[in-house]
């Protein structure tokens, strides 16, 4: 039988996309490749000096547009506010990158209010981001969850934050059946151990780990997104699980 060739690789070239979380870790990873390849990105942080050190290298190596705003997304008016200022710089949106979280331990670590910090941001975030993010796309849009493989595993250590990745990953299946006829995707990506801030480890450790394949770098992470956005309109990558080659649950 003779192969069809007819592979069309997505173009993210003045792409507008907007990356929560997009200050440090893999958010930041993903805003400096997707910079590379030409498309406009509008990150979102809660640390000024962190925004302003992730804009400065996103800058240096920007092929389009790049913009920053500071924003809590715990908070349904700070995202009204962030989400006029999109509409403001982009005017549309074609992709949603949901990848702002907070780590947490169990309930005796905390209180109410730390809980309900935890569960706004890492869930109830990614509901209003969604939603809002849904105003401006047109068909042809692509929302990415970057969960963590937490949901399935569930570790003893951390059963609030494994509590809103569950979460989570439900909303996104759901949701993605909820708007397939609008012509827009829906992905979530589930990493396993990462180096970023949430690993309590020194840097020295975190980067030994990532040699010796049992954690991964955040570009790594990085590269799966640009491959989920890259596919052709015709298929979704539905789900990604993306861990470290040693890491065996």
């Amino acid at each position: 039988m003779e192969a069809t060739n007819n592979f069309t690789q997505q173009n993210l070239a003045a792409k507008n996309i907007l990356i929560t979380g997009g200050t440090t870790g893999i958010g930041r990873a993903t805003a400096l490749q997707l910079s590379k390849l030409g498309a406009n990105i509008f990150i979102i942080g809660q640390d000024k000096n962190h925004l302003e050190d992730a804009m400065h290298d996103i800058k240096k190596v920007a092929m389009a547009k790049s913009f920053g705003i500071l924003a809590d997304l715990s908070s349904e008016q700070e995202i009204e506010s962030l989400f006029n200022s999109v509409k403001e710089k982009f005017q549309k949106i074609d992709v949603l990158i949901n990848n702002a979280a907070l780590p947490f331990g169990n309930p005796e670590d905390g209180s109410y209010k730390d809980w309900e910090k935890v569960i706004s941001t890492n869930l109830l975030g990614v509901i209003a981001c969604s939603s809002e993010a849904l105003k401006l796309m047109n068909e042809g849009g692509h929302i990415v969850n970057i969960g963590s493989m937490s949901a399935d595993v569930r570790e003893e250590t951390g059963s609030v934050y494994v509590a809103t990745k569950s979460g989570l990953q439900g909303f996104t299946e759901a949701f993605r059946k909820n708007v397939n006829q609008q012509g827009i995707k829906v992905t979530l990506i589930e990493p396993g151990a990462v180096d970023t801030d949430m690993q309590e480890k020194s840097r020295e450790e975190k980067l030994e780990m990532v040699r010796k394949g049992e954690m991964l770098a955040s570009d790594d992470i990085a590269v799966a997104v640009i491959y989920c956005l890259s596919q052709p309109k015709r298929c979704d990558v539905v789900e990604l699980k993306v861990r470290p080659h040693l890491q065996l649950i």
